[in-house]
């Protein structure tokens, strides 16, 4: 491997990584890291070797509690304050046991310059992304798409399932990628690398649902209070200043309160606000920062800006994306690196605790199964005409979706219909034939069922199976995702404390009806920051960190997305019908149907359809032929 090739991957991720690089050349091995500077500035330069220069490591990521790891770890000459350093330590120490000593967020690559052996790790949540190709006799790695594909020689070819993936849930499932010769390591395995090429890949972490029983509500309370206090206490260890997003929900409510709380509340945060729409939460995200007395920075996002800039977010994606909020968080982003290189966000609360409607609403789909199914599965609802009310129209659509989640069979089921942006007759109306016919497949929503989850849905409720359907798929694929892609764009690492996977581990013992109780989700966490909010901000209802898509679709937004599309050539890729594209369009324009989230999709595709055609043009003619778009 040439130290070029490892230049120009690194070049790639500048972003990622302003402040310095470093590279590593052995024979026909190398690797090289962009560094974001957060922990001892001065002296974490990577790659960090062993101090017998056998092992060399780099990592993306921060290990959140590495001063607590290296007071288990005092006989080793640590040569610098890195917490990357003390990954390597414990890895030394205790071999692949080391990965669940970790908390935080990791994409680690280990060298042994004797034995010739890569070791790939990810962290259990799949926090960082780390990217795989396997060809030619070789495996080239890196944080981003982008980076991989400077590697020479390799093929890169567009992957039909991927792209189905795309207009059906938003995003690309992993493990896949949009290109059928890079997959992401999967979250919480370890894949090594031996002299002569083979690989194996084994899991170190999975969740676990193992409800606990025999303690009080209070006790419960207590305990989420104190687990929130360590885990927010961890992740503002930093040598540079750390802030928050806030949207003035529970989740960064809580996330903020206990920053306040370990930390003191020199501190700012940061908010996106929609001015006139009605899941604008500015002014309760202000309430919150009043309350707690830190510094609150307000970005107020339009359509028209949102449409000024949707190029630029699809670019952070190495792949299409769809991510509703992907737009306020790159100008969030952006918006908080001008202050800060680390921000403390809320994610991973909904999925833990129950807290989106979406499994409220799973949960009235289970218990309406056999009413539904006692009336022929209400057939009747598709007979019911089109209204000249938009509203109206938007309400058949919902009961038609009640309806068929109603029929599925089990929760892994209602999660996969649950994350969709759209459904097989929309699907059938906008798709190229030949594609409809190589990718659609009967009881499709079953097929996935099984494949991301042959074995796991026996001992576990309908809601469970939901729970970890959100945990394990839609978590890295698309939330994590999305998060990590939109803030590193601007060099800001965001950090999500309940996604430690101890605090994980911990949340899947929480017994159900102190997850979800008097219609109301997450209840053990509202009544363990109670005290540490401003009066009624837990009694809001849930509106999400969205874009109001369907509003703004009605709109200019509609005309800049048509556009976008038109002149993209993704309507000649093959994939899309032109016609059915533009009925749906038309649809949505008038009021007949809430298309709102798949022409956003299909808005976000032909910006990422268009930026392939450039950068193939623009290769060496020998990759070219290559990258096939």
């Amino acid at each position: 491997m040439s130290h070029e090739v490892i230049v120009r991957q690194c070049n790639r991720l500048i972003h990622r990584g302003p402040d310095e690089a470093g590279y590593l050349i052995d024979g026909d091995f190398g690797f090289g890291m962009r560094r974001l500077s957060i922990i001892d500035l001065v002296n974490g330069h990577q790659p960090i070797a062993s101090q017998d220069g056998r092992f060399s490591v780099i990592c993306n990521g921060e290990i959140v509690n590495h001063l607590e790891l290296r007071r288990g770890l005092a006989d080793f000459p640590f040569r610098t304050r890195s917490d990357i350093e003390t990954l390597l330590a414990s890895y030394l120490r205790w071999g692949d046991e080391a990965w669940l000593r970790f908390e935080g967020m990791y994409a680690a690559a280990i060298w042994d310059h004797h034995s010739k052996t890569l070791t790939l790790a990810r962290d259990p949540l799949g926090i960082k992304p780390l990217y795989v190709t396997e060809q030619a006799g070789g495996i080239g790695f890196a944080s981003e798409i982008t980076a991989v594909r400077e590697l020479p020689g390799l093929e890169f070819d567009i992957d039909e399932r991927s792209v189905h993936d795309f207009f059906q849930f938003g995003h690309v499932l992993g493990p896949r990628s949009i290109f059928r010769q890079i997959n992401s390591l999967q979250p919480g395995h370890v894949l090594r690398v031996g002299p002569l090429g083979s690989s194996t890949t084994t899991a170190f972490w999975k969740p676990r649902v193992q409800v606990l029983k025999g303690l009080s509500d209070r006790e419960w309370v207590d305990e989420t209070r104190r687990r929130i206090l360590r885990t927010v206490g961890q992740h503002m260890l930093s040598d540079v200043p750390v802030g928050a997003f806030l949207s003035g929900g529970v989740d960064s409510g809580a996330v903020v309160a206990a920053m306040a709380r370990t930390s003191g509340t020199n501190f700012s945060v940061f908010t996106a606000g929609f001015p006139g729409s009605k899941i604008d939460e500015t002014a309760a995200a202000q309430q919150v920062a009043d309350h707690i007395g830190c510094k609150h920075f307000v970005l107020p996002l339009r359509p028209e800006t949102a449409a000024d800039v949707l190029p630029a977010v699809q670019r952070a994606f190495d792949e299409p994306t769809a991510a509703n909020s992907a737009i306020p968080l790159w100008y969030l982003s952006r918006s908080a690196a001008q202050h800060v290189e680390v921000v403390l966000c809320g994610e991973g609360g909904d999925e833990l605790f129950r807290g989106y409607n979406r499994q409220r609403w799973a949960r009235r789909m289970h218990r309406a199964a056999p009413f539904v199914r006692s009336l022929g599965g209400l057939q009747f609802i598709d007979g019911i005409p089109q209204f000249p009310q938009r509203k109206l129209n938007y309400l058949r659509e919902y009961l038609q979706r009640f309806r068929d989640g109603a029929m599925l069979h089990n929760g892994f089921e209602r999660f996969f219909a649950a994350v969709t942006i759209t459904n097989p007759t929309v699907r059938a109306s906008i798709y190229d034939r030949g594609f409809w016919s190589r990718n659609e497949v009967p009881n499709g929503l079953s097929a996935l069922a099984e494949e991301y989850f042959p074995d796991a849905g026996n001992t576990l409720t309908h809601l469970e199976q939901f729970e970890l359907g959100d945990l394990t798929v839609h978590m890295p694929a698309s939330l994590l995702q999305r998060l990590d892609r939109a803030s590193m764009a601007h060099s800001l690492e965001a950090r999500v404390p309940f996604l430690s996977h101890s605090f994980v581990d911990w949340a899947l013992t929480v017994p159900a009806n102190l997850k979800f109780r008097n219609g109301v989700g997450k209840y053990v966490l509202r009544r363990a920051v109670q005290p540490w909010l401003p009066k009624g901000a837990l009694n809001r209802p849930k509106l999400g960190f969205q874009m109001p898509l369907a509003d703004w679709f009605v709109g200019g937004f509609n005309d800049f997305a048509r556009d976008t599309w038109n002149s993209s050539g993704a309507a000649d890729a093959g994939y899309l019908d032109r016609n059915g594209v533009e009925q749906l369009f038309e649809d949505h324009r008038a009021g007949r149907a809430n298309h709102g989230r798949i022409l956003y999709a299909i808005a976000m595709f032909s910006c990422w359809w268009k930026e392939q055609r450039y950068l193939t043009a623009n290769e060496p003619v020998e990759k070219q032929t290559r990258a096939k778009v």
